[in-house]
């Protein structure tokens, strides 16, 4: 009896996350949530990005990988099937090639005929097959809440509306560097002039024929329910609001944390790390910033070069992960500064390849982290109570950073509004003031308060039971043929 019991709780769930890794990995962490309560997932993606999300990870049995190749573009470099394959500006032509997954998935649904789809904000597509076979389907936002809460309501613009038409009625770059009056709190939520340029360059119409804002409208307008990846302890006034703006049920999943590694296991795979752990394990406690912009946000050679000069002037010791950018052949240690590697040696370790963030974000010497404010190393970090020091550079990441000094979580490195430009001053007195001064203190004492909140697995787990649990009061019956 318990075995017929737990058939029939058990849902199938179809997961289709966009490919990007800032949106694979938390779409895999919910499948694994998922599958541990039982549940059977197919998650679908693309050859390589089934391989790099498996690679050297024990995969659950109830976790069926379903991949379809890509049609072939042209303009599309061979094996990109990731956003980290690619420049920036070259990104359209992925989301291109993603629509032809419209077909394959389309008949992969009618075959296997899930309880639910969740889905991302790219596969606008999946909402009217989702109808048409009668599957519920969830828009699960791999964004904080406060960042869907900034860009409105989907429900002003309708499919006929040109692409770059959208429900909060903005005119101008400008409108996006205030805050939003449908947000009835006080906010610091808002763009600066060099951000929203930026952002927006990606936002209008592609090679798609398929805008971004206009994905997600479709997308949110077309679910039965939004899980967005995050807690009521860490944003209850976004996640309240966000029900009253989408118009659907909001259910916070919590932040899906990776498990925390062990920072003393020797990695065999990866013998650098030995390398790496035997310089972190001779700084003093709390005293080193560790720096790590994404794989995708990358800096101009000057605002490397100023990042440089002012992890020097701070005389901090920093362990700095440099990567080159996508498509460049030159060496990330071009980018620097003159001499100095020669002169910071000992003082600083530069990484040029991969690096283990979450062992080296866990490890008793790091005091500090600078980031670009992507979601997921922000959840790793507060995990660990590191605090932080933002520079976003693309995307939600300006958003994130606004909502981290709202909550005094982190401080925000001083930049022009107009080119976004920064100074080593600037760097220098952002990272003496989180690591050593007295009136860092306050973000010192929140990250901690914080690693409560986001290093607390049984709350989280909480979280992801929660969904469960509305995923199966809310399934639809149907008339199984066998």
């Amino acid at each position: 009896m318990a075995t017929q019991n737990q058939e029939e709780d058990q849902l199938h769930i179809v997961m289709v996350p966009w490919l990007a890794f800032g949106h694979l990995r938390p779409f895999l962490e919910l499948s694994k949530s998922l599958a541990k309560m039982g549940h059977r997932i197919s998650f679908i993606s693309n050859p390589r990005n089934i391989q790099r999300l498996t690679q050297n990870q024990t995969s659950s049995p109830l976790i069926n990988f379903v991949s379809f190749p890509l049609a072939r573009d042209e303009n599309l470099r061979y094996q990109a099937e990731a956003t980290i394959d690619l420049p920036l500006e070259e990104v359209p032509y992925l989301k291109k090639a993603y629509d032809s997954l419209e077909g394959p998935v389309s008949i992969f649904l009618e075959n296997s005929r899930p309880d639910w789809i969740v889905y991302d904000f790219a596969p606008h597509w999946v909402p009217p097959i989702a109808s048409r076979l009668d599957i519920p389907c969830c828009f699960f936002s791999t964004f904080t809440a406060s960042v869907n809460c900034f860009f409105g309501p989907p429900s002003g613009a309708t499919e006929s509306d040109t692409d770059d038409s959208d429900s909060r009625n903005r005119k101008t770059l400008e409108d996006f560097t205030v805050s939003p009056s449908w947000i009835p709190f006080p906010t610091n939520l808002a763009f600066r002039i060099h951000e929203v340029r930026k952002l927006f360059s990606g936002l209008e119409i592609n090679v798609s024929g398929v805008s971004d804002a206009r994905r997600f409208r479709s997308t949110i307008r077309g679910c039965e329910v939004v899980a967005v990846r995050s807690c009521m302890e860490f944003e209850s006034e976004h996640l309240g609001l966000l029900g009253k703006l989408f118009e659907k049920p909001i259910v916070p999943v919590g932040l899906l944390p990776p498990p925390s590694p062990d920072v003393n296991e020797e990695d065999g795979k990866h013998e650098e790390w030995t390398r790496m752990r035997e310089w972190l394990d001779k700084q003093e406690q709390k005293s080193v910033v560790y720096i790590a912009l994404g794989t995708e946000a990358t800096l101009t050679r000057e605002e490397t070069s100023e990042l440089a000069l002012g992890l020097e002037l701070s005389d901090i010791p920093f362990f700095w992960v440099l990567r080159k950018p996508t498509g460049s052949t030159d060496h990330p240690s071009g980018m620097l500064p003159k001499g100095f590697e020669e002169r910071t040696k000992g003082k600083g370790f530069l990484c040029f390849s991969w690096a283990p963030q979450m062992k080296i974000l866990g490890h008793p010497s790091v005091g500090g982290f600078l980031t670009h404010c992507g979601w997921n190393s922000v959840i790793e970090a507060l995990g660990f109570g590191c605090p932080l020091i933002l520079l976003p550079i693309i995307h939600d990441q300006a958003l994130n950073a606004r909502t981290l000094v709202w909550k005094k979580a982190g401080l925000e490195i001083e930049r022009d509004d107009e080119d976004g430009s920064f100074t080593r001053e600037s760097v220098a007195k952002s990272l003496r003031t989180v690591l050593v001064d007295e009136q860092g203190e306050m973000y010192r004492v929140k990250a901690r308060e914080l690693r409560q909140v986001f290093g607390n697995k049984a709350l989280q787990d909480g979280y992801v039971e929660g969904f469960s649990q509305y995923l199966k009061e809310h399934k639809r019956e149907h008339i199984k043929i066998s």
